[in-house]
């Protein structure tokens, strides 16, 4: 059985679950985080989720602001019975979620109640969890608090960055959603209450997280890098130029910290050091290291803040 769904999505990470849908499904609208003004030329950028409904040839809304009168009255006036949501980035308005026989259903990036918020994938491999996964579940007024359906679990690799997990744990999603409104038709739905004391929360990720604290412990670092590649990236700074760390590993070296303790870029932490692999100076490309010093010194000895 076919339902007709409305959907909220908005970064690449929600892409192939749309693809996904409306193959075994009917959208009827996608709802969507509006174009944004990027870089210096200010030039208009559309969501991912925008540009993929266009070639699908779904209509796209893109309101400022979820709470207003003519959303409201267009999603209520809806043959949908259920609006899928996947990374949105809004709050859904609580008169929304009280529309009968209305059914909004997150996708969410983690194993609920362990971080509930906006940035689960990256707090996941900051925090060094060995493990996270997909939870389907009901939304309710309080954040990302609603029951779940379904989970699904999985490991998370060595040394994984926030993008290769995104991809793993997005068609992850992909699959779980179809086996979720499969089992709406079955009538086979039981939603299981999280448990309160379980709950971690993901605060969205902060400018001032992404400075390297060469204070930390090299493990740390290196999951702080691998958690915040690609955006918005872990960088230090020499002679007031921002460089960006985009690939390392842990190094069994040791110095002050912070100190350049080889010509290859190793640099001390509180234990330990990381070696840089990949880096970028702001506003050039990504080089490795030999590259990048070819063009750009740092020296052996050097203290980096």
């Amino acid at each position: 059985m076919a339902y007709e769904i409305l959907f909220m999505g908005t970064p690449e990470f929600s892409v192939p679950i749309l693809k996904s849908l409306n193959l075994h499904h009917k959208i009827l609208s996608v709802f969507t985080q509006p174009p944004k003004k990027k870089n210096r030329g200010q030039k208009i950028s559309k969501s991912p989720i925008h540009l993929e409904a266009e070639k699908l040839k779904i209509p796209v809304r893109t309101p400022k602001n979820l709470n207003n009168e003519i959303d409201y009255k267009f999603i209520k006036e809806t043959n949908a019975k259920i609006i899928i949501v996947v990374a949105y980035g809004q709050l859904i308005p609580e008169k929304f979620l009280n529309i009968e026989n209305l059914l909004f259903l997150n996708i969410h990036a983690s194993l609920l109640p362990r971080w509930r918020g906006a940035a689960p994938i990256q707090r996941s491999i900051i925090e060094m969890d060995k493990e996270t996964g997909i939870s389907i579940m009901k939304i309710i007024p309080k954040l990302d608090a609603g029951p779940y359906m379904l989970q699904e679990k999985i490991g998370i690799n060595k040394n994984e960055n926030f993008s290769s997990l995104s991809k793993r744990l997005s068609a992850v999603g992909e699959k779980l959603i179809i086996e979720a409104l499969s089992l709406f038709e079955k009538k086979e739905i039981v939603f299981k209450d999280q448990n309160e004391k379980d709950v971690t929360y993901a605060k969205k990720i902060s400018k001032k997280e992404s400075e390297i604290d060469w204070n930390e412990t090299a493990q740390k670092i290196l999951a702080k890098i691998n958690g915040l590649n690609p955006y918005p990236g872990v960088w230090f700074n020499h002679n007031g130029n921002r460089i960006k760390i985009i690939d390392a590993e842990i190094s069994e070296n040791q110095g002050k910290k912070g100190e350049v303790i080889t010509n290859e870029l190793i640099v001390a932490c509180k234990d330990k050091a990381i070696k840089i692999n990949y880096l970028q100076k702001e506003g050039k490309k990504v080089l490795d290291t030999k590259s990048f010093l070819t063009g750009y010194k740092i020296f052996k000895g050097e203290i980096l803040s």
